[in-house]
This record gives structure tokens, C-alpha cells and sequence, in this order.
């Protein structure tokens, strides 16, 4: 199941530093970023490999996951804060405020046949 943490922060008075390192099991080999999205619902999809970590670095944003048997919704807040997605949890972002900028970090490159669009609800009928 996904699993949100706090990412490693430094804060002085000239302003914060926040790390973002050993997120990805295989390490980082593909990174966007979403933005102008307000009003709209993106992912949509999950995966057969990749692992994906979401940052929402400008902004908010909510996060819908289900990996098949439990349902989530997480809030993503604060640029300190980091989701990790399995290769198997279904996840939808949207509720994006305006400017907000979601950062995706993902262990994969684009591979179209990585991509599952049928939900798991779609998959037990």
C-alpha cells in the first residue's frame, strides 16, 4: 500500500532545504512534474513495475489510492511531504489548488505496457 513520509527538512533563517534521496527502490530514473491542472483528475492508472513518489512542491493536492483491497485518500500538503506508490496501487490526483506543482520521481522510464487503466472494482465483475 502507498505510504506517505515526511521528507528529510532543513530549516534556518535564510529558509528551508528539503532532501529528497533513497526514495525509489531502484533509485530515480525518470522525473515530471504536473501543474495547471486545476479542476481536472489525473493518473487514472496503475502499474506492473514502477515505483512513484509524488511531492506536491507548490500548492496542494488530494491523492486517491486503492491497491486492490484497501481504499485511501491522502492529502499532500506541504513540500515536505512524499508518497511513495507501489507498482499495484490504483491512484487518481486531482482537488489540485491553484498553482500547484506535483512532482513525480518515478524507477522507471515511460514504458506505454507498464500502464494498468482498469480499476480494481472493474476487474472482480
Amino acid at each position: 500500500m502507498a505510504k506517505l513520509s515526511h521528507l528529510e527538512t532543513h530549516i534556518t533563517e535564510r529558509g528551508s532545504l528539503t532532501v529528497l534521496e533513497k526514495i525509489l527502490p531502484e533509485g530515480i530514473k525518470r522525473i515530471f512534474y504536473i501543474y495547471n491542472a486545476e479542476n481536472q483528475v489525473r493518473g487514472g492508472h496503475r502499474h506492473k513495475l514502477a515505483y512513484n513518489a509524488l511531492v506536491c512542491v507548490g500548492g496542494t493536492c488530494k491523492v486517491y489510492v486503492h491497491n486492490g483491497e484497501i481504499e485511501e485518500i491522502y492529502h499532500l500538503d506541504s513540500p515536505d511531504k512524499c508518497l511513495l506508490l507501489e507498482p499495484r496501487d490504483w491512484h487518481t490526483m486531482y482537488d489540485f489548488s491553484k498553482n500547484s506543482v506535483l512532482l513525480v520521481l518515478s524507477d522507471r522510464f515511460y514504458e506505454k505496457e507498464d500502464y494498468v487503466y482498469e480499476k480494481y472494482s472493474d476487474l472482480n465483475n
